[in-house]
């Protein structure tokens, strides 16, 4: 008995990661470290970065946040999941939709708390990302356009969080910031490729479903010609050291990705140019490295 009792409580644990998605949160506290010491305060010692308790508490709400997020987009669309991930949806209900409930809420007044920490505008600051992020979950992603804008802009504001906490306006974190969120609202417009047959069955209203495939991959090709810009800019005019061959790797998957969208009609080929997307986003973090790599290596040692 206690054997079993031990496995189903292992079982729960694997199925609330799942839930918070508590991969994707690592990728985004490394993604907000790496940010901080080598894009927005590159001439502060990485001591000075990593141990400041200011940034720890906003990463450290920002990363509740998200998981809170996760919970609550995926308490509402539970039956949606169903059908485009049956799977794991599976494993995410090893967890009741009650205890899922309990865990949003008090992962929202620890966000809250640790924004407190910070400052009172942080308080609101979270407060307002918390309830937006409600209100995209509960409405705001059935509508037309504007369910995929508002998905790229909360996916990016972990990001904007420590941008506003460095002030630093140069232009090329603007650049930079343009490119992640084409790439992440390219990501948003391919999900709803892959998912059109829980949309359909949940009356949501996408882009797929509305206007049909072809002009969802019109302006698929339209974002990655676009992306084709700040990736330009920041290879000729900005000195991005050996992080250039990341943005050379990433026009050339930007070709792939343009050339499978073209043959794409499956749910399976979708995933690909997903997952093409999602390779493009998570080496661009560890790229950041690759901006100075000596003074990388000098700081480090």
């Amino acid at each position: 008995m206690p054997g079993i009792a031990k496995k189903r409580l292992l079982l729960k644990i694997l199925s609330l990661f799942s839930v918070v998605r508590g991969y994707n949160i690592l990728v985004v506290v490394l993604a907000q470290y790496l940010t901080s010491a080598f894009i927005l305060a590159p001439d502060k010692p990485l001591r000075e970065v990593f141990f400041d308790a200011n940034l720890f508490f906003l990463i450290l709400a920002s990363s509740t946040v998200i998981a809170s997020g996760y919970i609550i987009n995926n308490f509402y669309d539970s039956e949606k999941d169903l059908i485009n991930r049956p799977k794991k949806t599976m494993l995410d209900r090893v967890v009741s939709q009650r205890t899922k409930l309990s865990v949003y809420f008090i992962l929202n007044f620890a966000a809250i708390f640790f924004a407190s920490y910070v400052s009172f505008k942080a308080v609101v600051f979270f407060s307002i990302y918390i309830f937006v992020i409600w209100l995209y979950s509960h409405r705001l992603k059935k509508i037309l356009f504007l369910g995929n804008l508002v998905a790229s802009v909360l996916a990016i504001t972990p990001f904007f969080v420590i941008f506003v906490y460095y002030r630093n306006f140069e232009t090329v974190i603007f650049i930079h910031a343009v490119f992640l969120y084409l790439m992440i609202l390219m990501r948003e417009l391919v999900k709803d490729l892959e998912n059109m047959q829980g949309d359909l069955a949940q009356n949501y209203r996408t882009i797929p479903l509305v206007f049909g495939e072809g002009w969802s991959k019109f302006c698929l090709a339209v974002c990655a010609v676009v992306a084709i810009m700040p990736i330009y800019l920041l290879i000729t005019r900005f000195q991005t050291g050996y992080m250039n061959y990341y943005f050379y790797t990433s026009l050339l998957l930007l070709g792939v990705f343009l050339l499978l969208l073209y043959f794409s009609k499956a749910k399976w080929q979708y995933l690909l140019l997903h997952n093409i997307l999602k390779l493009i986003i998570v080496v661009g973090v560890f790229s950041i490295l690759l901006i100075d790599l000596q003074e990388v290596l000098n700081r480090v040692f």
